[in-house]
């Protein structure tokens, strides 16, 4: 038996209760002992455990520099080489370890400020991410965070919501629980209110819902019992760490680093052993091979990587995008294929009650009362009529109590009382009531799709079904109302909404928004298929997307997909943009089909039904106001529900690659041509062609012109269609041309040893500058696929940057630190030769490019399906119960007031449910 934790907040209160221990007692005792009621805690009982409890988190997302400091100091050829430049100081070489010891400490401190910027700017777009829920505090219900809930709380929980703490359920409506992320139990579990015995398993507990699990059908209320790292996800969450799985774009990072290992080893190893053999002093022939090594590999590229993926996500977060992690946005650059529903994308989203009509097809009051009455509204009990407190409800139920006509019906819907609630699933596609009237009549009320509801119907009027398809063809949304008779009936079933009389529809309108057909055109010519998938009539999205000049010649409904094998759906798919009447397996479906093509794929949606195909594209799209299990799934939040935002993110992904691509072509390229170079003379010559601290100093004043490259411009091809890592592609790139640069650094050799008659000190500062001009000033070569300056211009950060960086490698040698850093200066002469050098070089690397390019095969990709696997949804769902520090949590916000349902009240409070 688990030990019940006893603290007090204040006298006579428990701060917290173990959800097992609170599931084996009865609710009211669960209520007393945590000094509560049904209608929820007092503000001033909230203030006072926050201060013991703190917030309802599991981790905060504030910066640390130390971490990011940690991630700079890991690699372990810089902690090698740090070791080596200690022991060279014992050895009687104490400059050179001093002169090592600060160029590795810029190149970190480089690093590591780009990095940490990168950091804050995640910490600030965190913030910005909201998670609510609905509680009752003070009588009354608001809307807060779910970081600000302390136990004690009553919360509402509603179809598609993630359980924000360990509750104990005080009343349930056909609640179900999706648990798997915590209990590996597949099959949703039905909930109920009865207590449980003690020492029951975590995947029993039928009357407490967890921390992090997902609401598959139904509604109930709970009481917090347990917060935070107190919680059960919250134990499982703090034990895995902040680990994510890696996306395509880290994969890509991955892989290419490997093939750095691999070269560095090979050339490191090789320049070590000639060394050795040619009998130059260990300590050197080391120092010299380390850096090398260090020199190969591009040292700032995760810092380069960082600042493009910071850069860009704060233009983003401008234009309204939130990306979850900055690697997304690289992600979101390779989309092809956009799959998105219609309401709010397509259309406005601000879904208005147009009219009331009756089974022959007028317009009549009666359907409107009885869909106010078929309703699942959480509303402030203590507004008046006409000035209710919205909290809760789905678009349509708020669309129907905000309308002018609801207002002159509260007298009516006065008189009934609800018994009883089937909520609304997209199985059944229907909720259903039974309500009492004040002089005991008793009927079921069901509203919902028309299709579903006239199924149940016993009869449908030739009238009404000619008056729904009129309303389907102008793209109208439409429901259903019916009813039955229930003399003397206490429970319901979905068994119940059986021999229904139909009664009339309601139809709303929600108009085609005005910035769709621009961007829409904007994303055809960004390279991305739009397809859109629904859960509307076929009739409505077709005339929708022809609205808005989608191709519409096919709609495929749900049972055109469920009728179709995994081949004959795939040649569907490509032949299809609009999807209507799926179920959300059959989203995912299309989805997965879709991806097999070979096409990547985004999926945006905002409704508990798209959860798995957001998880099954490869880049999830949602919403701010989408209900909690879409926004768990996504990767990418919109502020707004816009396509023109989305296209403006798609932009920003393809922006940050392409500059990525620059620098590790660039790099690469020229740190290969440089170390063959490095081999090359030290089987030549009887030297060293460059000091261990001068290859760092090369390195580090490179890297450093670079940074800039992230601010770079870029050519509209490069963001006309996705790219994606090939690393055949860097590799025949590095070994081509790689080379060329070697061809140069020869050609200094031997000007220097012929022409010059340089000793070690001219020799070596001859090819540190040359080797810095050419591998420096390459960039704007190597940006673009066509004519430099001429047809395609650099930032001008990138162009100050990279002259900035020659210039002052070209005066180093003149300066008073020259002597420390083994230089001397450079014979006028020199630099006449180093000009002619650079042109000669960037024409030829321009001849090369154009060849290379013609004839470099087409990348081919292999891409693993995402797995939504337990842990990779408990890191995803961690990040909903976090805060940005220690501080206690804003103050609670309450939902703008508006007509609501004026009977509403907490569900515990209500007639009907289990009870």
């Amino acid at each position: 038996m688990r030990r019940m934790m006893v603290a007090t907040a204040r006298a006579g209160d428990m701060v917290w209760l173990d959800v097992a221990d609170a599931a084996a007692l009865p609710a009211e005792e669960v209520l007393a002992r945590l000094g509560s009621r049904r209608t929820g805690l007092t503000t001033a009982q909230v203030r006072d455990r926050l201060a013991v409890l703190g917030p309802n988190a599991v981790r905060s997302h504030q910066a640390r520099w130390p971490a990011v400091l940690a991630r700079q100091l890991r690699s372990p050829l810089l902690i090698l080489l740090a070791v080596t430049a200690v022991a060279a100081s014992f050895l009687g070489e104490p400059k050179d370890a001093l002169i090592i010891g600060a160029i590795l400490a810029a190149s970190v401190g480089l690093g590591f400020v780009n990095e940490y910027r990168a950091e804050k700017t995640v910490e600030a777009l965190h913030s910005q991410i909201e998670h609510r829920c609905v509680v009752w505090r003070d009588g009354r219900p608001s809307a807060v965070e779910v970081t600000e809930l302390v136990p004690g709380d009553v919360v509402e929980l509603r179809l598609g919501e993630i359980v924000p703490a360990d509750l104990r359920l005080i009343s349930v409506a056909d609640l179900e629980c999706e648990e798997s992320a915590l209990t590996g139990e597949s099959l949703p579990v039905a909930k109920a209110t009865e207590p449980v015995g003690g020492g029951t398993a975590l995947a029993e507990l039928t009357c407490g819902a967890l921390m992090g699990t997902v609401v598959r059908e139904g509604s109930g209320t709970g009481i917090v019992v347990a917060t935070g790292g107190r919680a059960e996800f919250g134990k499982i969450a703090l034990a895995l760490g902040e680990r994510h799985p890696e996306t395509e774009f880290q994969t890509g990072l991955r892989r290419f680093s490997m093939l750095l290992v691999r070269v560095a080893a090979a050339l490191t190893g090789t320049i070590f052993i000639i060394n050795v053999i040619l009998h130059r002093p260990v300590i050197d022939a080391l120092l010299f091979s380390l850096a090398i090594a260090v020199g190969i590999s591009p040292q700032l590229l995760p810092a380069v990587v960082s600042t493009s993926l910071a850069a860009g996500s704060r233009r983003l977060a401008r234009h309204k995008v939130l990306v979850k992690r900055l690697v997304c946005i690289e992600d979101l650059g390779d989309v092809e294929v956009l799959f998105t529903d219609k309401t709010g994308t397509l259309t406005e989203g601000r879904i208005s009650f147009m009219r009331a009509l009756d089974a022959a097809g007028h317009v009549g009051e009666e359907p409107l009362e009885l869909g106010l009455l078929c309703d699942e509204a959480i509303v402030d009990p203590g507004s008046t009529p006409g000035d209710q407190q919205v909290v809760g409800g789905n678009a349509l139920d708020q669309a129907l109590w905000t309308s002018p006509a609801a207002a002159t019906l509260h007298q009516q819907l006065g008189r009934y009382r609800r018994l009883a609630l089937v909520p609304f699933d997209h199985e059944r596609r229907t909720a259903s009531v039974l309500v009492e009237r004040d002089d005991g009549h008793r009927l079921i009320i069901s509203k919902g799709a028309p299709e579903a509801v006239l199924a149940r119907c016993a009869e449908v009027p030739a009238r009404a079904a000619a008056a729904l398809e009129a309303e389907f063809a102008a793209g109208n949304r439409v429901v259903a109302v019916a009813t039955r008779e229930a003399p003397g009936a206490t429970t319901l079933t979905p068994a119940d909404e059986r021999d229904l009389t139909f009664r009339g529809l309601l139809v709303f309108l929600d108009p085609p928004k005005a910035g769709a057909r621009d961007a829409l055109r904007r994303l055809a010519e960004l390279g991305i298929t739009v397809k859109v998938l629904t859960g509307d009539n076929p009739a409505v999205a077709a005339k929708v997307c022809a609205d808005l000049g989608l191709p519409t010649a096919r709609v495929l409904t749900g049972a055109d997909v469920e009728a179709a094998d995994d081949t004959r759906l795939a040649e569907l798919i490509d032949k299809t943009t609009a999807f209507a009447r799926i179920s959300p397996e059959h989203k995912a479906r299309i989805v997965r089909l879709q991806r097999r093509s070979g096409l990547d794929v985004a999926f945006l949606g905002d409704g508990v039904n798209d959860a798995v195909a957001l998880h099954a594209a490869d880049v999830g799209i949602s919403v701010e106001s989408a209900t909690d299990v879409a926004k768990d799934a996504a990767d990418v939040l919109l502020l707004e529900k816009d396509l023109a935002i989305l296209a403006d993110g798609v932009v920003q992904g393809r922006r940050i690659f392409a500059n990525t691509m620059k620098y590790v072509l660039m790099g690469t390229s020229s740190n290969f041509g440089n170390m063959f170079s490095a081999a090359g003379a030290s089987l030549l010559l009887g030297f060293l062609p460059m000091l261990p601290s001068q290859i760092l100093l090369n390195n580090l004043l490179y890297d450093t012109s670079q940074l800039a490259i992230p601010t770079d411009n870029a050519d509209p091809e490069q963001l006309a269609r996705p790219s994606h890592w090939d690393v055949r592609l860097i590799r025949r790139f590095m070994l081509f041309f790689g080379p060329i640069s070697s061809l140069f650094d020869f050609a200094t050799f031997a000007i220097m040893l012929q022409i010059f008659h340089a000793g070690p000190p001219l020799f070596r500062t001859g090819w540190f500058v040359e080797s810095l001009a050419t591998q420096t000033l390459v960039i704007f070569a190597i940006r673009t696929r066509r004519i430099p300056f001429f047809r395609s211009h650099p930032s001008l950060p990138l162009l100050l940057a990279a002259l900035g960086v020659v210039t002052a490698g070209t005066l180093l040698p003149s300066t008073p630190l020259a002597g420390a850093l083994g230089f001397q200066p450079l014979p006028g002469l020199f630099f006449l030769t180093l000009v002619a050098m650079v042109i000669i070089y960037l024409v030829l690397i321009e001849l090369g490019k154009r060849w290379f390019y013609r004839n470099a095969p087409a990348a081919a990709r292999h891409r693993e399906p995402p797995h939504a696997h337990r842990i990779h949804r408990i890191h995803r769902r961690a990040s909903r119960f976090t805060v940005a520090s220690a501080a206690l949590p804003r103050k609670a916000k309450t939902a703008p007031a508006g007509p609501w349902p004026p009977t509403a009240a907490p569900r515990s409070a209500q007639a009907g449910g289990s009870q």
